[in-house]
């Protein structure tokens, strides 16, 4: 049996619309979050009564704005338990923030020869940045050994380690598998050898307590629009010290602290690395989306995701003919499968038809599909506002679908 989580699905506007004739069962929050009204009304709010530049003018609407976005990047820091805002640096998104660690601090530190450690089940996001960097540099990637269940171990972790280990990038959450990773355990190894820690939060910071300065990590990205806020938002999150030798990236308005004709220096973080224009209204909105999740409680939404899967992971794998990948617990948030003999594709048609919506594919993560020797497979992803009642959605359309494909 599933605790109880207050209903909160009355505040998501979505929930009011039908799909093909059915209840919406929403099924896809690992691709993206649905949004509470009051996050939409952020949005609007900002454009409606203070839409302006921040950081730039002296006029009543500037300083609003201004003071509006700082406090989005204060309420954020807060919330993963950073030292300060100024290690909060806004970014369009996860995919954004891995890139911005593999060229500024990448580039500038690595050498030929350098080892980069990454796990088969990762994201592209927290892949091709790391092959890309290794291509720049002449450093090597190495990959951990997962285990049958498709987790990661501290000892597997540990086997790739060498002195000359330069960066460990590992997700806190499989975006496939639902597997949670020892993020603070492997952070311990990754300094001993000498190594910074990347930590891929796009799937572990909407559903459990974040607390980098527990996890010793060295920089974190996650995305805002996983997370209840709007798209085209996210966060990299960096200890100051390392975000201070890194090199900017992106070059412009706002990143400078003084420029001639000839040369430039850099203006203090986190402006460093925030040049030209930010998203201004999906910062405020995701200030407003963490206040959200404060209010539900994130131990609240931590437990939440983790009997949702399990549960879900439980009930899947008692239907004949269906695979379930990962191991059963723990885990959270998250659960793939196939039904043996029907393509993922048509899985979905046949769900999205009576009204539930999940996603199908390699998610984003080839390596690890080869690595379970499946082409795709389909993804069942919960949030707060699910319940038991949508698993029994989850169970009735895989049965629907057996059906169907045998008609």
């Amino acid at each position: 049996m599933i605790s109880a989580l207050v209903d909160v699905s009355e505040d998501f506007p979505i929930f009011n619309r039908p799909i093909n004739g059915h209840r919406l069962v929403y099924l896809d929050s690992a691709a993206t979050s649905q949004k509470p009204q009051i996050v939409i009304d952020s949005l609007t709010h900002y454009y409606e009564t203070m839409n302006a530049n921040v950081l730039r003018s002296a006029h009543t609407l500037a300083e609003e704005a201004t003071t509006a976005m700082e406090g989005a990047r204060a309420n954020i820091a807060q919330f993963i338990n950073a030292r300060g805002p100024e290690e909060v640096i806004f970014t369009r998104g996860t995919t954004e923030s891995l890139n911005t660690v593999a060229r500024a601090w990448g580039d500038k530190f690595l050498e030929a020869g350098d080892e980069i450690v990454i796990s088969p089940m990762e994201h592209h996001s927290n892949l091709i940045p790391w092959q890309q960097l290794a291509k720049r540099t002449g450093a090597l990637l190495r990959y951990v050994d997962m285990e049958e269940d498709g987790t990661v171990t501290v000892g597997s972790v540990q086997r790739q380690l060498s002195d000359r280990t330069r960066i460990v990038a590992l997700s806190a959450v499989s975006n496939v598998l639902g597997t949670i990773n020892p993020i603070r355990e492997v952070a311990r190894l990754a300094h001993q050898a000498g190594a910074i820690m990347v930590v891929d939060g796009a799937q572990s910071v909407p559903h459990q307590p974040t607390d980098v300065q527990a996890w010793d990590a060295d920089f974190l990205a996650f995305s805002g629009h996983k997370m209840l806020g709007p798209t085209g938002i996210g966060v990299l999150w960096g200890k100051s010290s390392l975000l201070d030798a890194a090199d900017p990236v992106m070059f412009g308005g706002e990143m400078i602290a003084y420029v001639d004709r000839d040369s430039a220096t850099w203006a203090e973080l986190p402006a460093k690395f925030e040049g030209g224009t930010p998203h201004i209204a999906g910062a405020i909105g995701l200030g407003v989306a963490v206040d959200y999740l404060n209010t539900v409680g994130m131990h609240r939404i931590e437990q939440h995701s983790k009997q949702m899967a399990e549960e879900a992971y439980r009930r899947l794998a008692q239907i004949s003919g269906v695979n379930v990948y990962g191991p059963p617990s723990p885990r959270t948030s998250v659960v793939a499968f196939n039904v043996v003999g029907i393509h993922p594709h048509d899985v979905a048609q046949v769900f999205d038809s009576r009204g539930v919506a999940i996603r199908a594919g390699h998610h984003c993560a080839q390596p690890l599909m080869h690595w379970l020797d499946v082409g795709a497979t389909a993804r069942a992803s919960f949030y707060l506002y699910n319940s038991e009642r949508d698993i029994d959605a989850l169970i009735e359309a895989t049965e629907e679908t057996k059906r169907y494909f045998r008609r």
